[in-house]
């Protein structure tokens, strides 16, 4: 991959401060943080696969592994594009644009669920044990996948953040309140904010 200064010279000026601006805005990701609307609203699609698409992914993934996360989604750095990525323990990463749910299991499973936008809190939910998705990756290509255990679960949750769904959604209101509260005296202690997540 050409590095920055080499890509944004071969744009033309007025695509050069929109390269550079996507390129810095996107270098040091945020993970916003509960409480912020942009968790609420639906992705849209993403149309097209692009130099500033491909500089995104590289440091998407970068802020996937270094929060130590099984899986991100783009509106959880505040890009409100259709596209969320999984990688499951000594898996790679698997990017999935524009994704649909095809078919999921009628067997239901329950596991323990976090997330990094609503950090240090966990809940069981309960979610189909297998899943067909499909979905573009990184280079446009066109692709499906069959997945159950943890790796259904990790698509299954990034695909409800395209939809504006939080995990806490999935618990009754009594439960989702509680983990709501005890999240909410750890933001007041400090521990889960950021700037990009200030409601």
């Amino acid at each position: 991959m050409l590095k920055q200064p080499e890509a944004a010279a071969m744009l033309k000026p007025s695509e050069t401060v929109v390269y550079k601006f996507f390129f810095i805005y996107y270098k040091n990701m945020e993970i916003i943080i509960f409480g912020n609307e942009l968790l609420r609203q639906k992705a849209e699609p993403v149309k097209d696969f692009n130099r500033e698409l491909k500089t995104f992914l590289e440091n998407f993934l970068n802020t996937m592994r270094k929060e130590k996360g099984i899986g991100l989604a783009g509106p959880q750095v505040g890009f409100m594009k259709r596209i969320f990525a999984v990688q499951t323990e000594k898996d790679v990463p698997l990017v999935f644009i524009n994704p649909s749910i095809v078919e999921t299991s009628q067997e239901m499973v329950k596991y323990e669920e976090g997330c990094l936008s609503i950090p240090k809190v966990w809940a069981e939910i309960t979610r189909p044990e297998t899943v067909r998705v499909q979905a573009w990756n990184e280079r446009g290509r066109p692709f499906t996948l069959e997945a159950e255990g943890i790796l259904a679960r990790a698509v299954l949750h990034e695909y409800d953040h395209l939809e504006g769904i939080l995990f806490i959604d999935r618990l009754s209101e009594l439960k989702r309140n509680k983990l709501i509260a005890k999240f909410e005296k750890i933001r007041a202690l400090g521990y889960a904010d950021t700037v990009c997540g200030k409601p």
